[in-house]
């Protein structure tokens, strides 16, 4: 018998946690290390004690994030790796650009965070970086995160209306797998045919972020809820780490070892 199999549907990475999706047409993973790219940035919501010279996982509640502050989904970001510079769009206008390498594009991201959530923060907005060997993921072994699309598909049956895959803000999007198979993988290796080999660590556990429209920004789904009713968990989607680097790309193959 063959060994169950996931193809690679998609890629996505979110530079600043919170914010929108970056789609990807590759990404070079490299072993002990996170998503490339990925939630490199977060919008501290009044002090969080947060030090990059001893970082510490900190609760995303601290940050800006959709689980609160849905309104973000209204905004389409984009950051350049080449120029360190985040473009912040609200509509048909350019809201917002800094370079988030100097002050002075801090200040100007900043900015916009206190026009357009005034109501929503705790205290001044910082944009934070991420030293090196640290991310703004939830998890602390959050390195990348898998959503298995027949997953997708089953709680759009439980919530009777479509969901969008980006709800759940994961790195892979995969087909290959039934309806939450992805939940008993933990612990599995997932390897493709170019050597990239990924050791699945954990289920995600599935917040009221889920229940965002990622284009609207309207709370519109009760997603997590619908989980535990029907599944008696709120897991949807797995974690896993790299542990033998390659590239994966859409339509990439991982197969499950053993």
């Amino acid at each position: 018998m063959s060994s169950p199999a996931l193809t690679v549907a998609a890629l996505h990475r979110y530079p600043v946690k919170g914010l929108s999706p970056e789609p990807l047409t590759a990404a070079a993973l490299t072993a002990g290390n996170y998503f490339p790219g990925d939630r490199l940035f977060a919008v501290e919501n009044g002090p969080s004690g947060f030090d990059p010279a001893a970082p510490v996982h900190q609760p995303k509640i601290k940050y800006l994030m959709l689980m609160r502050n849905e309104a973000l989904a209204r905004l389409q970001t984009s950051y350049d790796d080449a120029t360190g510079v985040l473009t912040i769009r609200e509509g048909d206008r350019e809201a917002a650009r800094g370079d988030l390498a100097t002050r002075e594009g801090r200040l100007a991201i900043e900015a916009f965070f206190r026009r357009f959530l005034p109501k929503e923060l705790r205290g001044p907005p910082k944009v934070l970086a991420a030293p090196e060997g640290y991310r703004f993921t939830d998890s602390r072994s959050g390195y990348v995160s898998l959503i298995n699309l027949a997953s997708v598909a089953a709680v759009e049956d439980m919530v009777g209306a479509p969901v969008d895959p980006l709800r759940f803000r994961g790195n892979l999007h995969v087909t290959g797998l039934p309806a939450f198979a992805e939940l008993d993988l933990v612990g599995s290796e997932l390897a493709t045919d170019a050597g990239l080999r990924l050791t699945v660590t954990k289920r995600i556990v599935r917040c009221a972020a889920t229940n965002v429209d990622p284009v609207t920004g309207e709370r519109d789904l009760a997603i997590p809820e619908a989980l535990q009713k029907h599944l008696g968990h709120a897991d949807c989607g797995i974690y896993a780490e790299v542990v033998s680097g390659g590239e994966v790309r859409p339509g990439d193959v991982l197969r499950v070892a053993g």
